[in-house]
């Protein structure tokens, strides 16, 4: 009799120098699939982060104002997320959750979680008070994601195209 094969664990961590490599592909995936969705395209031109991806993610790895997490299941990294504080008008600090992109193998199984719970509590360990991120329109799957950490919509951007 064979013995049980423990259940894959998931799990996210703060990201770290030697992450880059496996980071930057994960985030040129990330941009490649918003990219075909509603409103990718513009997304895409403001947005998404800027190229060279290893040198804007490097920059947010080093930022204090930034968070910047891999997500694993077991040891290997199949996700990553990132967020950043932004200071308002008023005075007070707004969390923005940059990114949560998660390998399509490994999706449903609590990657994406992992680094969400991190990601709001980096932020409220920032003094931050409240959390934004962009889903595109007709993206239900990332709208129900943010939903069920409490993240609800705030404003409809709306756009016409000219050219």
């Amino acid at each position: 009799m064979t013995a049980p094969q423990a259940a894959p664990e998931e799990s996210a961590r703060r990201a770290v120098a030697d992450d880059l490599p496996a980071l930057v592909d994960l985030a040129a995936a990330a941009i490649a699939e918003k990219r075909t969705q509603k409103g990718g395209e513009l997304w895409a031109r403001r947005e998404r982060r800027p190229d060279p991806l290893d040198r804007s993610l490097a920059e947010a790895l080093a930022a204090d104002d930034h968070e910047v997490l891999v997500g694993l299941i077991d040891d290997t990294v199949v996700g990553f997320g990132a967020a950043h504080t932004e200071r308002l008008a008023d005075g007070g600090l707004l969390g923005i959750v940059d990114e949560v992109f998660v390998d399509p193998g490994a999706r449903a199984i609590g990657v994406g979680e992992a680094l969400m719970d991190q990601l709001v509590a980096w932020c409220r360990g920032q003094g931050c008070f409240g959390v934004d991120s962009l889903a595109l329109p007709g993206d239900r799957a990332t709208k129900n994601f943010f939903e069920s950490f409490g993240l609800v919509a705030r404003a409809i951007v709306v756009h016409r195209r000219l050219a």
